[in-house]
């Protein structure tokens, strides 16, 4: 259900770029790429955009979070059966802008396993994301929030962190699928990330803030 490696997951955030019709935009020019070059690529519009966009486009979107609650009273929470019925495939879980108790973290995946969602849940550190694959998500994305939203990519600043968090994700469950994430923003991050031995790349500004961003993403994926 998460689709080939390597997998590119665009996270669109809560940026003024995608605000409106924008979200939808960006997503169908995803999709267009994805159909013609049979790339991997996942979108993760604004939570008020889901269903929206998911309704229009043939690549799998994805929620930007979900809490660890059932239908019923909630006022303001994105409960993973929202998420499904949105026409949502997955979801992201404890991306760093939006961090859960490994509780928590442990209660959506389930939950969102339960209704057939897939789940890519994010680690800042080695250690955290070795303990969060106690959970087997589909996804383990290490993305070190010092490195998020800037210029230089996790794979050139800090290339063990992908090697080790590979390493230490498989040995609890292989068949888990590690991302890397943080300052990704052209081609040569993506090779680089796979040389390390991930299996794809979770982005956002690179994508979502560019003026070009048909150009960029192609760059993206032109070694995959």
């Amino acid at each position: 259900m998460s689709g080939k490696d390597p997998a590119v997951i665009i996270n669109f955030k809560v940026y003024s770029e995608i605000e409106g019709e924008n979200a939808l935009k960006l997503s169908k020019i995803c999709d267009s790429i994805a159909e013609e070059t049979g790339a991997n690529i996942i979108v993760c519009p604004p939570m008020v955009e889901l269903s929206y966009v998911a309704d229009q486009v043939s690549i799998p979107v994805y929620s930007q979070n979900v809490d660890p609650r059932k239908p019923g009273s909630g006022t303001g929470f994105t409960t993973p059966s929202l998420v499904k019925s949105a026409g949502a495939s997955g979801t992201l879980i404890n991306h760093s802008e939006h961090k859960q108790p490994a509780d928590d973290v442990g209660t959506c995946v389930q939950m969102s396993k339960d209704l057939g969602l897939v789940t890519c849940v994010c680690a800042d550190t080695v250690e955290v994301a070795a303990d969060l694959a106690r959970f087997s998500p589909c996804f383990i994305a290490v993305e070190p929030p010092e490195l998020i939203g800037g210029d230089i990519s996790v794979t050139t600043a800090n290339p063990d962190i992908v090697r080790n968090t590979v390493e230490a994700v498989k040995s609890v469950d292989k068949s888990i699928r590690v991302l890397c994430g943080a300052g990704v923003k052209n081609g040569n991050d993506v090779r680089t990330a796979v040389d390390l031995g991930a299996e794809g790349v979770l982005l956002a500004s690179g994508v979502t803030k560019a003026s070009n961003p048909d150009a960029v993403i192609r760059d993206l994926i032109k070694f995959i």
